[in-house]
């Protein structure tokens, strides 16, 4: 006989009533309605998914701001490089992430495979990336960010508390190979050399520092940095600074993205990029976004970029980043490549593009043309594509 699963159901619930009065319920059935459980909560969250899925399919475009068309000079200000040490880099991973899950997904959004890293280098990866920009229509440039670790008492580079270290060397040697990609340097400010590295890596064609003081351990409200801002500003280089939860990582030091700690570098001239808008995160009881939004209001010199808002994991973050009255004119264009290339960003993950827009989008070849006409079609206006290009030019 045929039943379909709401009968089934009841046939069930019928035979749990007929055990207890009978006394006759065992373990057999116990287990035969937990599994039943489980599988129509599974088929249930599928329905589920298909629904919402069906839904975004057929609702029209929604952009959170009336579409713009582009400028023709775009580059985008957050791009991240990485490497094993292999060919001399001086590139490291540590074991920890070497053996975490995150590091294949990594090493294949960037395009690459370990054994080609071992059998040409690292620089492998520097090539690649900007092979992939000569192929944009819409990014010329892209900044490739080194980044520094966590410096121990010694003044040395502490190996046991850092993850990732890309030396500023190997990326100014990319990009003085390449005339697509511009230097981004990444300075601990505890080392005892930090005011030489900095006047070097500006004299290297640095167009910006980039910290991630969770990960580094950098607090960035401590006096002691105060020389080196001042030398920040004197050198008119300005600080890329990761801001709120830090997630890319195995451990961070959370405290340390709050965006109140950059008042100290914003009070002394020095041009600050709040990374990603302080978004998934609170401090003292206040959400990030909302701590930013008031030293916007205080600081002209302060300014944030909206990469990493179309991810999945951070709903609703773009539209809070185009909506937000403080942010109007501080907006900064970037992707924090290579996290565009992985499954946490999609056009279909969004309800405010038509069916059309995410066919478009997603069957676009280019990373960067993917991520810059999604974010196109959702409302970001022309200007902030165009102002890591003005920004630039006034830092040379």
């Amino acid at each position: 006989m045929f039943f379909c699963g709401r009968h089934h159901h009841c046939l069930f619930q019928c035979l749990a009533h007929f055990y207890q009065f009978t006394g006759r319920e065992n373990l057999s059935y116990r287990r035969r309605m937990k599994n039943y459980s489980a599988a129509g909560r599974r088929k249930t969250k599928f329905l589920l998914a298909l629904l919402l899925l069906g839904l975004g399919a057929v609702l029209p475009a929604r952009p959170v701001r009336p579409v713009e068309p582009l400028p023709a000079d775009i580059v985008d200000m957050h791009c991240h490089v990485a490497g094993i040490g292999a060919g001399g880099s001086g590139c490291w991973v540590s074991p920890r992430l070497l053996h975490n899950w995150r590091f294949k997904i990594y090493l294949h959004s960037f395009g690459v495979s370990r054994q080609e890293l071992m059998a040409q280098g690292d620089e492998l990866i520097g090539d690649r990336i900007s092979a992939a920009l000569a192929q944009s229509k819409y990014v010329n440039r892209a900044v490739i960010l080194a980044l520094d670790g966590v410096i121990g008492a010694d003044g040395q580079l502490d190996t046991n508390r850092t993850e990732v270290y890309v030396p500023n060397t190997f990326v100014a040697t990319l990009c003085a190979r390449h005339t697509n990609l511009l230097f981004g340097a990444s300075i601990n400010p505890n080392r005892p050399d930090a005011l030489v590295q900095l006047a070097w890596a500006k004299a290297h064609g640095a167009v910006l520092v980039k910290w991630i003081p969770p990960v580094m351990a950098i607090n960035p409200d401590d006096p002691q940095l105060i020389p080196f801002y001042q030398k920040m500003v004197a050198l008119h280089l300005p600080l890329l600074s990761h801001t709120g939860r830090e997630k890319s990582f195995s451990a961070a030091a959370e405290e340390f993205g709050d965006p109140e700690k950059l008042r100290l570098p914003l009070s002394l001239g020095v041009t600050v990029i709040a990374a990603h808008i302080a978004s998934s995160a609170a401090y003292a009881g206040e959400r990030g976004p909302d701590r930013l939004a008031r030293l916007m209001r205080e600081f002209p010199n302060l300014y944030t970029d909206i990469s990493a808002l179309t991810q999945i994991n951070k709903p609703g973050s773009l539209r809070e980043a185009l909506t937000q009255p403080a942010f109007a004119g501080r907006l900064v264009y970037g992707t924090d490549f290579p996290l565009i290339n992985t499954a946490l960003v999609s056009p279909w993950y969004s309800s405010r593009l038509s069916l059309r827009e995410k066919w478009e989008i997603s069957h676009t070849p280019n990373v960067w043309d993917r991520d810059v006409r999604m974010k196109q079609l959702l409302g970001v206006p022309n200007e902030t594509f165009a102002r890591s290009a003005q920004m630039f030019a006034k830092s040379n």
